[in-house]
């Protein structure tokens, strides 16, 4: 059976992408720090592996990576202290690319935002979410410079509203059609992200491609290639 190993498998994309990815025929690894969450992870159809990938060596992360088809980076420090999200926003998603890079898993999907590619021209060093905009830009440049066959997803504001499968695509600055977008456009449902991971898994597609995306009205497979 194939396999994907999910990083941050107890956030809350990692739960509903796990039997999403489930249901597609994946045997799912969610990598959890918490052992003590081993029950939710089992509830999503995955099985849980427990390691902290902020503490992780490259060689810890490649043992895990062996022989899965796909890698899933999901995790983050969650609004923690600024070297807390640079060590795993930034240092622990550079050590899973190489670690993906080492243990040969060509295929690796990382969950970003959709305005990352701007924000770190237009948000103030001193502003609080500036040092999230930091690790999150250079953990994405890091993987475009790799040789592995990434998909960068770029979502907007995350909701727990459900998913209806269909999208609005922006482009690298996070605009639709050139234009920022208005008041409830540029959100995204967690379900929705869940959604677009196991369809660009599922049909290896958007290969080495950023995809930034809100709630919309246009079905994966006719706005994602």
């Amino acid at each position: 059976m194939s396999r994907v190993v999910i990083l941050g498998g107890h956030g809350k994309v990692a739960l509903l992408a796990a039997p999403k990815l489930a249901a597609a025929g994946f045997a799912v690894d969610s990598v959890i720090r918490n052992p003590e969450q081993a029950a939710d992870i089992e509830a999503a159809d995955a099985h849980p592996v427990v390691l902290d990938i902020e503490t992780a060596d490259t060689d810890a992360l490649a043992e895990v990576f062996a022989g899965a088809d796909a890698i899933v980076f999901s995790a983050g420090a969650g609004g923690g202290s600024p070297e807390r999200t640079k060590a795993v926003d930034l240092e622990a998603a550079k050590r899973a690319v190489d670690a993906a890079e080492q243990a040969g898993v060509k295929r690796f999907v990382m969950v970003s935002y959709a305005t990352v590619g701007i924000d770190l021209d237009r948000i103030d060093p001193s502003n609080s979410f500036y040092p999230y905009v930091e690790a999150k830009h250079g953990a994405d440049a890091y993987l475009r410079n790799s040789d592995l066959d990434y998909t960068i997803l770029g979502p907007g504001h995350l909701t727990l509203d459900p998913s209806n499968a269909l999208v609005t695509i922006a482009d690298e600055r996070g605009d639709i059609e050139g234009r920022t977008p208005g008041d409830g456009q540029g959100v995204t449902s967690r379900e929705l992200v869940a959604d677009v991971i196991t369809y660009v898994i599922v049909n290896d597609a958007a290969v080495r491609e950023t995809v930034n995306f809100y709630d919309g009205s246009v079905p994966l497979a006719e706005a994602i290639g």
